[in-house]
């Protein structure tokens, strides 16, 4: 039954329509600053909101906790971090997407050679899933960039890039294989990121860049029905170059868009937590 529904609309996955009544308050911004902290793609927060493990696009998992004060961050406490396992392979510095099971197993994405491996734990050997096909020539730095996983164990993964239809594959990983379960159309912002929020909608994280700066982008696709929301379109240069989203519910009951930056380990940019809330009315499956 899982993505029935995404296959049935898949033709109908194209940008949204004129931009409707942002649905997502926001909240705030907290500037990471720390000195091995850098090339963030990645964030997943525990249910608490506070715990999270992050990755960088250079292989390396961080484990933290976020300091709050009346819900709002206000510091990055207990950081560790890791180079995550890569099994031999030689080719580091591409790791994008992250996604944690309901068993607590990691799933990172990579987009240089296009694979989704797994881990026990920060630290634990990598569990290879089933091999990636083939994405094409010119893929390498637009490949598997969002990551997600449902409730009952589903990895779903996006690509940056678009494929021989001009649109951008979904990948479902079924049984041994990864097949293609539906497409998205183009437009000028690219998915970079995703989650399965606690409603069992897939939310979507896309991203356009221009000289003037970066602009975001969330939509909420209902897996089973097909439908399609513009929650969030930020004004070009309001916030960074965002590229992880956890989708979680904070203690008031709504929904909230935690999102983490990629400062490309450039000087001129730097690593945001971006923070959005959506009303607890709006929050449905």
């Amino acid at each position: 039954m899982l993505l029935l529904g995404i296959v049935v609309f898949a033709a109908s996955l194209s940008p949204a329509p004129a931009v409707m009544p942002e649905q997502a308050e926001y909240l705030g911004t907290y500037v990471w600053h720390e000195r091995l902290v850098g090339g963030v793609s990645g964030i997943e927060l525990s249910a608490n909101g506070r715990d999270f493990l992050a990755i960088n696009d250079r292989s390396v998992i961080y484990e933290g906790r976020l300091e709050r004060q009346d819900g709002q961050i206000i510091g990055v406490s207990a950081l560790a971090y890791a180079p995550l396992d890569l099994d031999g392979d030689t080719m580091r510095g591409d790791s994008e997407g992250l996604a944690i099971g309901e068993d607590g197993r990691i799933h990172v994405s990579f987009e240089g050679r296009a694979r989704v491996w797994s881990y026990d734990a920060p630290g634990r050997a990598a569990r290879p899933t089933a091999p990636f096909p083939d994405l094409g020539p010119g893929s390498g730095n637009r490949g598997l960039e969002a990551l997600a996983i449902t409730d009952d164990g589903t990895l779903i993964t996006i690509s940056e890039g678009t494929d021989d239809t001009g649109h951008h594959p979904v990948w479902k990983l079924q049984g041994d294989r990864w097949q293609v379960v539906a497409r998205i159309a183009p437009s000028k912002l690219v998915p970079v990121g995703a989650d399965i929020g606690p409603d069992g909608a897939l939310y979507l994280l896309e991203r356009r860049f221009t000289f003037a700066g970066f602009q975001t982008r969330v939509r909420r696709i209902g897996l089973e029905t097909g439908t399609t929301e513009t929650l969030l379109l930020s004004r070009v240069g309001q916030h960074d170059n965002l590229e992880g989203l956890s989708v979680w519910t904070d203690e008031t009951g709504a929904l909230r868009l935690t999102m983490v930056a990629d400062d490309n380990f450039n000087l001129l940019q730097q690593t945001e937590i971006v923070e959005y809330r959506l009303d607890a009315g709006t929050a449905r499956p």
